[in-house]
């Protein structure tokens, strides 16, 4: 009979053989599992290990250890017997009983490299790295080309996040035994943690060469992909998954999920739709089917779907939000304020549904009553920085601002790492002409949050607008982007950054990339206007006020900016440019 016990922790594990039911340590390669030719006095040590053999068969491990004990201690200077007594101590549970008899084996034979491969597991095994990758490393000065001790210290480094010389051991490994199928997928897995994609990807496939089946590479492989964000790569690879294990539901809800991401809306749906062939009452997956539904404007069945699942999961508040702001999308609000209002304070989403439930009321102008009720959420859960943030943004559209303000200060006694709430005051700060006070808003922002993208536009924009400090703004808006590509609001402010600094091709190059990623936006539009109008290109300027003007019919500004154009462009069949 052979057991494997097999104990893994992250990167390491540990694995001891039991061969007819009497316990060995892990041993080198060649090395001797059977007993010396001779024991002292054979008649009388050899018997009592005979005896041990015996009751370790039949699984009385403690009557084992007492014949074994014996035998070792009628041949004391036997490291075998000392090393068959330690892994029988390893089979009960006592590790440290076992890490004394390596040890004191040590003090007699320190050259032992089994010994010292047997403590180096056992270290492994409690999670002692360094003391392990010691006894890996006494290993391989006495047998340099030894795979299993250069992998045990190769997974001990890990551990370690001794990452450099872990990939240099596992590469050692490797020149030893090239097909060496754990050292491969090991070593691919450390590459990948080290980003080193390239690298990562040909250890992956070269261990799928040795073993096309082994799950655990297949699956690292399409996630190393997906970090790359090659989507198409990550779902060649779970798509062939799926054909080795078609029953293997993770994968093929991770396939979904990826085609969800590249909007292969028919796609996810058939994988989803498999899944609930094979677990119908996935409702993580009844769920996403249901989102996919009011993405794919099909809203009625997306509440039919949720609707269903309330009724049978009516304390599953997730799927109680999303019903509840599904009814807010289809423009039944009473429904949608019931549903809402069903979920309690100790849900994690009780703040997002009383946010909700304060913009239908904001919009159905039922202003007072929208602010009466964040005021009451607010009481109930004061750790949920959006409540605060959401009222002020009604205080100060009501030109309430020192509410808005006393509020947000509020928030952040309870909230003080709250970015969001940092933002809302200085935003407010901006709305009433506290230029320094709203840097040194977002500055700290940026101190919790140095890669917050808004926050870096914002202080750019500002200091553009001003036409002051136009390196530094450049720099914090070309980070911003770089965090954010292709955002509109963030090329708008680049752009008007180089009409302060008339760069005018550069402004007008950015400017209408703005515009095209916000094309209704107002002020980018505006923005535009004014770059043409610089650069004497007045009937794009035209253009640019009349469809501000669209989006924005109330301002004057704009209605003046396009009326002191030259006349001949006014004519009352004036429409744009297409």
């Amino acid at each position: 009979m052979i057991r494997i016990f097999v104990r893994k922790t992250g990167w390491a594990f540990f694995v001891i053989l039991v061969l007819s039911g009497c316990a060995v340590f892990p041993v080198r390669e060649n090395a001797a599992l059977s007993p010396p030719a001779a024991m002292h006095p054979p008649s009388v040590a050899g018997y009592h290990y005979s005896l041990g053999i015996l009751h370790a068969l039949n699984e009385d491990v403690d009557a084992a250890i007492l014949e074994m004990e014996e035998a070792l201690r009628l041949d004391p200077a036997s490291a075998y017997l000392a090393k068959e007594l330690a892994s029988l101590y390893v089979e009960k549970g006592d590790v440290e009983k076992a890490v004394a008899i390596g040890k004191k084996t040590l003090e007699e034979h320190p050259d032992d490299s089994d010994t010292h491969f047997f403590l180096g597991g056992l270290y492994l095994n409690r999670q002692d790295y360094s003391a392990a990758a010691a006894e890996y490393r006494r290993v391989i000065e006495q047998v340099p080309k030894n795979p299993s001790a250069r992998f045990y210290l190769g997974t001990s480094l890990a551990e370690m996040k001794q990452l450099d010389e872990a990939v240099a051991e596992f590469r050692e490994l490797l020149k030893i035994d090239p097909d060496h199928f754990m050292g491969n997928y090991y070593l691919s897995r450390l590459l990948a943690q080290m980003k080193r994609y390239d690298e990562a990807e040909k250890g992956f496939r070269k261990t799928l060469t040795l073993r096309p089946q082994f799950e655990s590479a297949i699956i690292d492989l399409a996630i190393l992909y997906e970090r790359q964000q090659k989507i198409p790569q990550a779902v060649e690879v779970y798509r062939n998954f799926i054909d080795l294990f078609p029953a293997r539901l993770q994968a093929r809800i991770k396939l979904g999920e990826l085609y969800l991401q590249e909007q292969r809306y028919d796609e996810a749906e058939k994988e989803f739709q498999e899944v609930l062939k094979l677990d119908g009452n996935n409702r993580e997956v009844r769920l996403t089917l249901a989102l996919i539904n009011l993405e794919r404007n099909r809203p009625e069945k997306a509440v039919e779907m949720m609707a269903a699942l309330m009724r049978e999961y009516p304390a599953e508040y997730k799927i109680m939000y999303l019903l509840g702001t599904t009814y807010a999308e289809i423009k039944d609000d009473e429904k949608a304020l019931e549903t809402l209002r069903g979920i309690p304070v100790s849900s994690e989403h009780f703040g997002g549904a009383q946010i909700r439930i304060g913009m239908i009321l904001k919009k159905q102008q039922r202003v007072p009553e929208a602010v009466d009720s964040l005021l009451q959420a607010i009481g109930k859960k004061k750790d949920v920085p959006g409540l605060y943030a959401f009222l002020a943004s009604i205080y100060e559209g009501e030109k309430r601002y020192s509410a808005a303000e006393e509020l947000i200060r509020e928030g952040l006694r309870v909230n003080p790492k709250s970015v969001d709430l940092h933002f809302s005051l200085g935003v407010l700060f901006e709305k009433t002409d506290r230029f320094e006070e709203s840097i040194q808003a977002m500055k700290t922002i940026l101190k919790l949050e140095p890669d917050h993208a808004e926050a870096l536009n914002f202080i750019g924009y500002m200091y553009a607008d001003r036409g002051i400090h136009l390196d530094e703004a450049e720099k914090l808006i070309r980070k911003a982007l770089q965090l954010k590509p292709g955002n509109g609001y963030m090329l708008d402010s680049l752009g008007w950054l180089f009409f302060r600094n008339n760069k005018l091709e550069e402004a007008i190059r950015y400017l209408k990339e703005a515009s095209e990623a916000l094309p209704e936006d107002a002020a980018i539009l505006e923005h535009l206007g004014d770059a043409y109008i610089r650069s004497g290109r007045t009937r794009e300027a035209a253009d640019a006020y009349e469809k501000a003007i669209r989006f924005n019919p109330g301002n004057d500004l704009l209605k003046k900016k396009r009326d002191d154009l030259s006349p001949s462009l006014m004519s009352p069949n004036f429409q744009g440019l297409p």
